[in-house]
């Protein structure tokens, strides 16, 4: 049988599912799909695909990537020059650009909360420098004075039925059994967590601050702690003035400062403020137009985000947290799919859109689902990716796959379909379960446009060891694997692109977490 004939044989076969270990393949096809594959397979499938070039890829990862770009922190001139690199690598690749006023760009406006370094702290007479000796968990106003009441280590302390009301109680936080600083994710999860479970429930006693005083290994994870911190809280400027918190203070001390804490007739004495601003981010959007009259009028998007943490708490000597898989992975495979596009356009047009602090909140890519470009109706699909270059070769994972967070039946079948043909991979579909315990479908920049009702999919390799570190480098990085879910992407991309009808939203479709 030829190859012609076996994959029409194939498309007759009746719907079925086959489920590798760890994985899921199927051979549903949405209405049309089936056709439009076969004429594909005789014409060559997927003509772009063949510019998509691990060297150029690895190329860009390098440089977007580097030490140079200083880890990319929204908000910050690092972020802008990143945004402004892909810009002109966007331009090299012959996108046009399709930003506002007919440049790359669309600019939001970032609003910042946090703990104004104008707080003034004291303890036992002797002052402590904000996210230097003393760190606050959490961002309040407040104004707290009076004695010390020094519980040490509360599970030898027998506190039950204690009332605190009025007075600033300090404990010990112990780090026994706390995730090394090696463990960077672990121990920046602990250590954002642990001072406010100790202090919770001597808060709910009437305490009017906590301080909670670092033991020898929990101050280890003190820098990771302050860094993390003193950033504050980061939404979308609405032209309101942030949150204003007025509760009692937790603050996280340093081990140096833990006989103060115990002397007796100690004194605390705090003035908490709170800043509150807004500075740009921004959005690098391109565009390759369509071929057809008719269908060039609608958009299948292809979503990445360039910013990542910036510079950080050092470890192991090293404090530029680069965010080589995320996201720098997704987007020079971005910069690459625009290239395979500008080579063979297909009939419906193909929007790039690169957004801005993802990591402060997914905050690019709300602005843009709230405004786009181009009218929201006409996106048909939206294509979004979130780390695609580490863990095992031949597995990654497409989420928005299966209920209750799949929206388009008929997307997804293009996406399986484009593996089958093109990029090979076992499907894990164990992350896209509501009862994940990362709840990874709600963490990237596809969530925004699901929102809207918009077909969307999140193609990923998933978290490692890495994730959020200053180990996540471009020199970790499987360039080969990273091509391969490029190409897997543009194949999916392309499909809808090209189908005679577009991916349709499945009836009930409701986001919920």
């Amino acid at each position: 049988m030829n190859r012609s004939a076996r994959m029409a044989a194939s498309f007759a076969k009746p719907a079925s599912d086959s489920r590798p270990a760890g994985g899921r393949r199927t051979r549903r096809l949405a209405p049309g799909v089936a056709l439009l594959l076969f004429v594909m397979s005789c014409t060559g499938e997927f003509p772009g695909a063949i510019a998509i070039r691990e060297n150029e890829i690895r190329q860009d990862l390098d440089a977007l990537a580097g030490d140079a770009m200083r880890g990319r922190e929204a908000g910050t001139i690092d972020e802008l020059r990143a945004s402004g690199w892909i810009a002109e690598r966007a331009r090299e690749a012959g996108l046009e650009p399709a930003g506002r006023d007919g440049s790359w760009f669309e600019w939001f406006e970032v609003r910042r909360t946090r703990q104004s370094e104008t707080s003034t702290i004291e303890l036992a007479g002797r002052p402590l420098a904000l996210w230097t000796d003393v760190s606050a968990a959490g961002i309040t106003e407040a104004d707290v004075h009076g004695p010390v009441t020094w519980l040490g280590t509360i599970e030898n302390t027998d506190t039950a039925g204690v009332r605190f009301d009025g007075r600033v109680v300090a404990a010990l936080l112990e780090g026994a059994g706390a995730p090394p600083l090696t463990d960077a994710l672990a121990a920046r999860r602990w250590i954002g967590s642990a001072p406010q479970r100790l202090a919770r429930p001597l808060i709910g006693r009437g305490a009017t601050a906590v301080l909670v005083i670092a033991d020898s290994a929990a101050d280890a994870l003190f820098e990771l702690a302050a860094g993390n911190a003193r950033r504050g809280r980061y939404a979308l400027d609405t032209g309101e003035p942030g949150r204003r918190r007025t509760a009692p203070p937790v603050l996280l001390v340093r081990n140096a400062y833990r006989d103060a804490a115990a002397s007796p007739g100690a004194r605390f004495t705090a003035r908490l403020t709170v800043d509150d601003f807004t500075y740009p981010s921004v959005n690098v959007i391109g565009r390759v137009a369509g071929t057809d009259p008719t269908l060039r009028d609608e958009y299948v998007l292809f979503s990445a985000h360039q910013d990542h943490d910036g510079v950080r708490a050092a470890i192991d000597g090293d404090s530029i947290w680069n965010g080589a898989d995320d996201n720098a992975s997704v987007a020079v495979a971005a910069l690459a799919i625009g290239r395979a596009f500008v080579r063979h356009p297909g009939k419906r047009s193909a929007l790039f859109v690169w957004h801005g602090a993802e990591e402060k909140g997914l905050l690019g890519s709300r602005y843009h689902a709230e405004s786009p470009v181009v009218p929201a109706e006409s996106i048909i699909a939206v294509i979004n990716a979130d780390m695609i270059g580490r863990n095992a070769a031949d597995t990654a994972a497409l989420l928005g796959s299966i209920p209750p967070h799949r929206n388009s039946t008929a997307l997804v079948s293009m996406a399986i379909e484009a593996n089958d043909r093109l990029s090979g991979f076992v499907i894990d579909s164990s992350w896209d379960r509501p009862d994940h315990r990362e709840g990874w479908y709600f963490r990237s920049d596809h969530l925004p446009y699901a929102r809207e009702n918009i077909p969307a999919l999140f193609f990923t390799s998933l978290l490692h060891e890495d994730y959020h570190t200053t180990r996540d480098g471009p020199e970790r990085i499987d360039a080969g694997k990273l091509t391969r879910i490029a190409k897997w992407m543009y194949a999916t991309g392309w499909l809808a692109a090209n189908a005679a009808q577009r991916p349709a939203v499945d009836s009930g479709f409701k986001l919920e977490r």
